[in-house]
C-alpha cells in the first residue's frame, strides 16, 4: 500500500484492485493516451485486439480525447462509437436500452468489449450497461473529469437514476483497466476541476491527513491544472480508495466511508432535478452539513473548522442562488423524504457517515429525525444568510 507521500509528483503510477472476477488494473499519470501502445498500455492493445470495441462517450469527451482512445484501440477489428448525453441526463433506463440495443444490432458479442470516455455519468451508464449485456462483457474506463478519475470510475460501481433517486438501479461491475490521463483534464472549466476536488476532500478528510494536507497547500497549483501536484493527487485519492474497496467490494459496511457528504448531497440533487448544481458542489454541501452533526457528536471543532475552510475556499455555488435560477425552494421535509429513497438508506432508517476524529470517520445510524430535522432547517436558513451577505 502506497501513501501520499510514495508518490512521486508527476511521474505515472499503477494501482490495482482484486475482485473476484479478476484484476483491475489502474494507470495514472500525464500523457497516457498520447503514449497509447507503450509500456503498460500494450496489454490493452491485446485486450481489444481483434474484438469489436463499443466506445460509450459523450459529445465533449469525444471532441477532446477521442482520436487519441480510437488510437489506443487500434488493434480492434472495428469501434463502434455509441454517443449519449452529457452528464445526469445519460443515466436513464430509457438510455441504458438504447445503448444495449445498438450494441446488439452492431453484433455485440459476449466477447467483445466496452469503452467508456468522459466523465462519471457516462462511466456509471457505460459501466452499467457492461454489466448486463448477454450477463456481462468486459469493458475498460477512460475518465476525463477530474471526479470521474478519483472516484467514479474505480470501485465497480454503475449505475443509472430512477426519478424517485440517484444510483438506485445499478450493479457491481469492474472494469479490466482504468485509464486516468491527467492530460485530459487540460480542457476542464475551473468549476469542474474544483467540483472534482469535493470528492478528494471527502476521502482525505476520513482516510489520509498527507493528502488533505497537499490539496490544502496546492490548492492553486491543482486548479491550474499542474500536472506535477494533480497527479499525487489523483493516484493518492484512487489508493485511498482501494484501501477500502479491497476490504468491502459490494458496500456491507466500510466502503459507506466513502459516502461523507453523499446523503443530503444525493438529495440535494434530486430535488433540483440534476440542474444546476455539479454532483462535487452537492456532495461539498453535504459535507457542511454532515460536520454540523458531527459536532454534535463531539467532533474536533478545530479540526471541523478546517474543513470548512478548505470547502469555503473551493466555493460551492451558493444553494439559494440555485433556488432562484430553478425556482425551487429546498424544504427540510422534502430533503428528509428524498434521503429516505436513496440506496444508502435502511428498512431503519438514514445512515450517515460523519468524521468522528481527524483521519478517521464513522457509521452512524439512528440518529434522532428531530434532530436532522432542526439541524437541517438551520443548515438551511444559514446558507441563504450566507448567500445574502450575512454572518455563515
Amino acid at each position: 500500500m502506497e501513501g501520499t507521500q510514495d508518490f512521486v509528483r508527476g511521474a505515472p503510477h499503477r494501482l490495482t484492485l482484486e475482485h473476484p472476477r479478476g484484476v483491475s488494473d489502474i494507470l495514472v499519470g500525464p500523457g497516457l493516451l498520447a503514449s497509447a501502445g507503450g509500456g503498460a498500455l500494450a496489454e490493452v492493445g491485446s485486450w481489444c485486439r481483434g474484438r469489436v470495441v463499443f466506445l460509450v462517450t459523450s459529445e465533449v469527451p469525444d471532441r477532446h480525447c477521442g482520436a487519441a482512445a480510437r488510437k489506443l484501440l487500434e488493434l480492434a477489428a472495428r469501434v463502434e462509437t455509441i454517443e449519449v448525453p452529457d452528464g445526469e441526463a445519460a443515466k436513464t433506463v430509457v438510455c441504458a436500452a438504447s445503448v444495449w440495443q445498438r450494441m446488439l444490432d452492431l453484433g455485440g458479442k459476449r466477447d467483445s468489449r466496452l469503452v467508456t470516455l468522459g466523465g462519471g455519468a457516462v462511466g456509471d451508464l457505460g459501466g452499467f450497461a457492461a454489466a448486463c449485456f448477454l450477463r456481462g462483457i468486459d469493458y475498460m474506463q477512460i475518465p476525463t473529469t477530474l471526479l470521474a478519475q478519483v472516484d467514479a470510475s474505480v470501485g465497480g460501481k454503475t449505475g443509472v437514476d430512477l426519478a424517485g433517486g440517484k444510483n438506485t438501479v445499478g450493479a457491481f461491475h469492474h472494469p479490466r483497466f482504468v485509464l486516468a490521463d491527467i492530460g485530459c483534464l487540460g480542457s476542464l472549466p475551473a468549476a469542474e476541476l474544483r467540483a472534482g476536488l469535493f470528492e478528494v476532500v471527502k476521502m482525505a478528510a476520513l482516510l489520509d491527513l498527507d493528502l488533505l494536507a497537499l490539496v490544502e497547500e496546492s490548492l492553486d497549483r491543482l486548479l491550474a491544472v499542474d500536472a506535477e501536484v494533480l497527479t499525487p493527487v489523483v493516484a493518492a485519492s484512487i489508493q485511498a480508495k482501494l484501501d477500502v474497496v479491497e476490504a468491502d467490494l459490494e458496500e456491507g459496511d466500510r466502503r459507506r466511508l466513502l459516502n461523507f457528504g453523499h446523503t443530503l448531497g444525493h438529495a440535494i440533487e434530486s430535488e433540483f432535478g440534476y440542474r444546476g448544481l455539479r454532483h462535487g458542489d452537492a456532495v461539498g454541501h453535504g459535507m457542511r452539513f454532515a460536520l454540523r452533526l458531527a459536532r454534535r457528536r463531539g467532533l474536533d471543532p478545530e479540526f471541523a473548522a478546517r474543513l470548512l475552510r478548505l470547502i469555503d475556499r473551493l466555493g460551492p455555488p451558493a444553494l439559494e442562488d440555485v433556488e432562484q435560477e430553478l425556482d425551487v425552494r429546498l424544504d427540510a421535509d422534502r430533503l428528509i423524504e428524498a434521503m429516505g429513497r436513496d440506496k444508502k438508506a435502511r428498512e431503519s432508517g438514514l445512515v450517515w457517515i460523519l468524521p468522528a476524529a481527524p483521519g478517521r470517520g464513522e457509521i452512524v445510524p439512528g440518529l434522532d429525525p428531530a434532530l436532522v430535522r432542526s439541524e437541517l432547517e438551520a443548515f438551511l436558513d444559514t446558507s441563504r444568510a450566507a448567500a445574502d451577505g450575512g454572518s455563515p
